[in-house]
């Protein structure tokens, strides 16, 4: 996998540290895409909605993704998130990644809700012409514009267009993008409905949960690749709470949360983003410790990380 198809395997949307001033902790990014590519996970995806994208100035968003091209070790891709409201600032921000050393880039439709279809495929051509192989990717809960599988068939006519996130849990996207455009490499976006996707042909998983579970989640995805529902099935019933945050408006804080809870630095969200309710930091934290609880095999020793 890694950096030879960089939108295959577990590829780990990060988190941005911010100190305790709200400024980024280049040195806390650093060690943690270090550790994730250590602890067995395919890539790393910066400045995607999970790194808190729009709430940096352009400079830091520069600078988070050189910061974690330098991180990542040999064999781990980079593929930063090039969200941007209009085609020329995600053409740029697709330029300052490749200036960086990406391995490729996670595209959003142009974040405006009343984009034509013919809008949408310019945006995409726009961003492609760089020469990065691009992921496409869609989360209408989000941008609140959906790449439907008929929508993507024509995006995906575009050279460059390799893979697309998708992000709305229908399993049967997955069987319609596969008939209407089998050529693009269809990628879980929702961590909770990562089996039954990848069981059903998905190539990558661009995942939450490995920023503060990755040996659970590598583990999870390995199995499902090898169809081993005896092993994978009950280890996603224990990690299944934890996955369903992802899906929730609260994901980012739930994250960050969830990696205090396993020893690492979770930190602050920046404004907007204010900190989980009490019901809320109690559930994540029950669903946490159910997650180190679970085993994936016990015959190999395999378990908590």
């Amino acid at each position: 996998m890694g950096t030879g198809r960089p939108w295959r395997g577990v590829l780990v949307a990060i988190t941005t540290p911010f100190r305790a001033d709200l400024s980024v902790d280049f040195d806390k990014l650093q060690e943690h895409v270090s550790w994730l590519a250590a602890e067995g996970c395919h890539g790393v995806a910066p400045c995607a909605s999970m790194g808190e994208y729009r709430a940096l100035s352009d400079d830091e968003r520069a600078a988070v993704v050189r910061a974690t091209v330098q991180a990542a070790p040999s064999g781990c891709a980079v593929v930063p998130g090039v969200g941007g409201y209009g085609s020329r600032q995600a053409r740029r921000w697709a330029e300052q990644a490749a200036e960086a050393g990406a391995n490729g880039v996670l595209a959003r439709p142009p974040d405006w809700p009343a984009a034509r279809a013919a809008d949408v495929v310019a945006h995409y051509r726009e961003v492609a012409a760089v020469g990065l192989p691009v992921i496409a990717h869609n989360d209408p809960y989000d941008t609140r514009l959906d790449l439907t599988p008929d929508l993507l068939a024509t995006v995906a006519e575009i050279d460059g267009i390799v893979a697309v996130k998708e992000v709305t849990g229908d399993v049967r996207r997955l069987h319609r993008l596969r008939d209407l455009c089998p050529h693009v490499d269809v990628l879980v976006g929702a961590d909770d409905v990562v089996l039954e996707l990848v069981l059903c042909g998905a190539t990558g998983w661009v995942a939450t949960l490995p920023n503060a579970l990755p040996r659970q989640a590598v583990r999870l995805y390995e199995l499902c690749v090898a169809r081993d529902l005896g092993r994978a099935l009950p280890l996603y019933s224990e990690l299944h709470p934890i996955l369903g945050w992802a899906s929730r408006p609260e994901a980012v804080q739930a994250v960050k949360l969830a990696m205090e809870c396993t020893g690492r630095f979770g930190g602050r969200c920046r404004p907007p983003r204010g900190p989980l309710s009490g019901t809320a930091t109690d559930r994540v934290r029950r669903d946490v410790l159910r997650a180190l609880g679970a085993t994936a095999d016990p015959a190999s020793g395999a378990g908590p990380g």
